[in-house]
C-alpha cells in the first residue's frame, strides 16, 4: 500500500467510486456540492468502465464545476477506486460518498464538528434506505430494521458512541496514510476491514446518529440477490482472515442455510422410510427453528413486526415476504462459499447492469 508524502491542506475531499450510475450520479453529486463547509472542498470521482453513459455524465458535471475532479478506476473495484481518489485528493479530511446515496443537508459540517469534539479518526452516521417503487421500499424498510441486516449501529436505533465500523466514513487523511488506505484485496466489507486496522492502531471510530445519508437499494430482486451473495462471500473471506473479530450477527444467515439443508435431507430420509419411529421424531426437531423463521417472515411481511414503518399496500407486503428470505439466504450462501473456499474474484455483479429505475 502506498502512502501520500504530501501534507494535505485544511479542507474537505469527498471521494466517490462510480460505475453504471446514470440515474443516480447527478443526485449524489448535487447533495455533495450543496454541503456548506467552512473551507475549500473538492469531489473526486473514481470512474469505472461504465456502459450506460455515466462517464459522459461525470465529464459534463466536472466541466460545469471546477470542484469536481476525475480519476480512472479501470478495474472497477470499489477499494481500488477509493484509493485512487484519496491519493489524488488534496485536503486533510476525506469524506467517502456513494453514487447510490445522497447526503443530508449539513452532513459535512456536523461530521467535522463530531471529529473535533470526539478526537475520532473516523465518524459515520445512519444509512437511511429509501425507495421509489414497492420493491425498493420493501428492501429499504428491511435495510433499516435489525431483522433485515442484523442490527448494525448505522442502520439506526443505536446511541452515539464508539463503534466497530462507520457507514461511508468521515476520516482524517493522516490516519488513512498511517494505516495504508483501503486494502485493495478486499472487494466487499472494505470499510469494516479498514476500521479494524484504524482501531488496532489505537484510534477511535465513532457513530453519530445525527448524521444521515439516504441510500437507494438495488431496483430488482435479481440484482438484490446478486449483491447479497457477493457481500456474504466477502464476509466469509473476512472470517477466514480475521476469525472471531467478526461479530456473531454475521453467522445467523449461514446458520439458516445449514439448518434448511439439513431439514431437506431429513425430510427426504423420512419420506423414504429410512428414518422411522423415535429417530424420525427426534430428527423432526430440526423443523422447529425453520417454522419459527417462517412465522417471523410472515409477521414482518404481513404485519410489519420489527420494522419501524410497516409495509404499505399489497405489492409492498408481498415484496417484503420475498425480500427478507432473499437477503438472508443469498447472504448465507455467499458466506459459506467464502468461508470454505475464499471470495476469490467474487464481485458485486448487480453493479454491472445497464440502466436503473430513474429518480424523479
Amino acid at each position: 500500500m502506498q502512502h501520500n508524502e504530501r501534507t494535505p491542506a485544511e479542507g474537505v475531499s469527498f471521494v466517490m467510486p462510480v460505475l453504471n450510475e446514470i440515474d443516480y450520479l447527478e443526485h449524489a453529486v448535487r447533495s455533495v456540492l450543496q454541503q456548506d463547509v467552512d473551507g475549500p472542498t473538492e469531489l473526486v470521482l473514481a470512474l469505472g468502465p461504465s456502459t450506460d453513459g455515466t462517464t459522459d455524465l461525470a465529464r459534463r458535471l466536472a466541466a460545469e464545476d471546477d470542484r469536481i475532479r476525475l480519476v480512472d478506476n479501470p478495474q472497477a473495484h470499489i477499494p481500488v477506486g477509493l484509493n485512487a481518489a484519496i491519493r489524488a485528493s488534496r485536503y486533510a479530511t476525506v469524506i467517502r460518498v456513494d453514487a447510490h446515496s445522497e447526503l443530508s443537508p449539513g452532513y459535512a459540517n456536523r461530521a467535522l464538528e463530531t471529529l473535533r469534539r470526539t478526537g475520532a479518526a473516523n465518524v459515520g452516521g445512519v444509512m437511511r434506505a429509501d425507495g421509489r417503487t414497492a420493491f425498493q421500499r420493501a428492501v429499504a424498510r428491511l435495510y433499516n430494521a435489525p431483522v433485515g441486516l442484523g442490527g448494525g449501529a448505522y442502520h439506526g436505533g443505536a446511541p452515539e458512541g464508539e463503534a466497530e465500523s462507520a457507514y461511508l466514513g468521515v476520516m482524517r487523511r493522516r490516519v488513512l496514510d498511517e494505516v495504508g488506505l483501503f486494502d485493495e484485496t478486499v472487494r466487499r466489507g472494505e470499510d469494516w476491514e479498514l476500521n479494524l486496522r484504524i482501531r488496532q492502531a489505537g484510534h477511535l471510530v465513532w457513530f453519530d446518529p445525527e448524521l444521515s445519508v439516504t441510500y437507494w437499494p438495488r431496483e430488482s430482486w435479481w440484482r438484490l440477490a446478486r449483491q447479497f451473495r457477493a457481500t456474504g462471500a466477502w464476509r466469509g473471506e473476512l472470517v477466514r482472515r480475521y476469525g472471531r473479530r467478526n461479530g456473531l450477527r454475521f453467522f445467523a444467515p449461514p446458520a439458516l442455510v445449514v439448518l434448511s439443508a439439513l431439514a431437506i435431507v431429513i425430510a427426504v430420509l423420512q419420506v423414504a422410510g429410512v428414518l422411522q419411529g423415535a429417530a424420525a421424531l427426534v430428527a423432526s426437531v430440526i423443523y422447529l427453528p425453520l417454522i419459527a423463521y417462517a412465522l417471523l417472515v410472515l409477521a414482518v411481511g404481513l404485519g410489519g413486526v420489527g420494522i419501524a414503518r410497516g409495509p404499505r399496500g399489497l405489492h409492498e407486503r408481498l415484496w417484503t415476504l420475498a425480500v427478507l428470505p432473499t437477503m438472508h439466504i443469498s447472504w448465507g450462501l455467499g458466506f459459506l462459499a467464502g468461508v470454505l473456499r475464499g471470495a476469490g474474484d467474487t464481485v458485486d455483479a448487480s453493479r454491472l447492469g445497464s440502466r436503473n429505475t430513474p429518480l424523479p
